[in-house]
């Protein structure tokens, strides 16, 4: 069944495919999932939809920073408390038709939200994969959205309330990583994984071939986008960020599995680097730019294949001075007679 789906992709809801996909096939599932935060119509993923979810606030109008109204973390309704467990139950239709699909031992990388990322674990664990670990994505920079009180309480009159509160703000600290849960497929309990990677060729890393500035790579992972890189959507991931993880985890000719296209990042990723890729994307218009995304940047060769992290951050460059140093320091050392 794999043949109908392998290396192009599919337009429609996922849950009308994954059964389709033959069992213990995938090698690697690597989605940039919808993260339930309402950041557009295709993000709304429970069933309290108050008017103004995705409008404006007066204070809104005209700044990009605040494009769309979600709602707030005490919400506007009783039943707003129940966005997360709805947000839950459907990671779980949705991964419940993953298991069986993927290979015993093979990986599973799920970007989410902050606020979200809890309950793609629960909705996980329930099903039966295991957390190896959570990544994080470091942004190149991230939009600060913190409301000084002081300018709330002067628009209200209130004086000697925004004297009182001046240099405070509402809001959340810049927000500048995204986290990824790092699953597994269980294999054979009484086995071990070097003996599974013998029988399905999954479950190891390749850390050589990801070594950044000639270090292994932590779970901090830093990369930008590349100054030439086609924007499609607003939720888009680096290319260089899903060819990492795909270099990392999987070998030439192997299947990954992404049932949230959008912009086709992970497409365009396993074609550059010579894996094959079963994709799905509900939105029509997405869907089609995404297919030709991968149409012209496989083509044309417009990206260089190869992985391009940030520079080093001020810790990891005063780590490799340290180290440096202090391998100068023991070649100065006489040798013993």
């Amino acid at each position: 069944m794999n043949n109908s789906y392998i290396d192009m992709i599919t337009q429609g809801d996922c849950h009308n495919f994954l059964g389709d996909i033959d069992n213990e096939s995938i090698d690697l599932f690597l989605s940039d999932i919808p993260y339930g935060i309402c950041l557009d119509d295709w993000d709304v993923l429970h069933s309290n939809t108050n008017s103004a979810l995705l409008g404006q606030s007066p204070a809104q109008l005209g700044k990009s920073g605040f494009k769309r109204r979600g709602k707030p973390i005490n919400g506007w309704s009783q039943a707003d408390r129940n966005i997360g467990s709805e947000y839950r139950e459907w990671c779980g239709t949705w991964g419940a038709l993953v298991f069986p699909k993927m290979k015993k031992g093979a990986s599973l990388f799920v970007f989410s939200g902050r606020r979200t990322i809890h309950q793609v674990i629960n909705a996980f664990e329930d099903i039966g994969f295991l957390l190896k670990d959570m990544l994080a994505w470091k942004k190149p920079s991230a939009h600060h959205r913190a409301q000084r009180v002081s300018i709330v309480y002067d628009r209200r009159g209130m004086g000697d309330a925004a004297h009182k509160w001046e240099g405070w703000r509402l809001g959340n600290l810049a927000p500048i990583f995204e986290p990824i849960a790092w699953f597994v497929k269980p294999y054979k309990i009484g086995g071990t994984i070097a003996d599974n990677i013998l029988e399905n060729e999954v479950g190891a890393m390749n850390v050589d071939e990801c070594l950044i500035n000639g270090s292994s790579p932590t779970n901090l992972l830093e990369f930008d986008y590349r100054t030439n890189e086609k924007r499609i959507h607003e939720a888009q991931k680096p290319l260089s960020l899903i060819e990492f993880l795909i270099k990392l985890t999987t070998k030439d000719g192997q299947i990954i599995l992404d049932p949230f296209m959008g912009s086709g990042t992970t497409a365009v990723a396993a074609k550059r680097l010579n894996r094959h890729f079963i994709g799905f994307e509900i939105d029509s218009s997405f869907c089609a730019s995404a297919s030709v995304r991968l149409q012209d940047e496989v083509t044309t060769g417009e990206y260089p294949a190869e992985i391009k992290p940030l520079k080093l951050s001020l810790f990891e460059r005063q780590e490799k001075y340290s180290a440096n140093k202090s391998l100068k320091q023991m070649r100065k050392k006489p040798r013993p007679a």
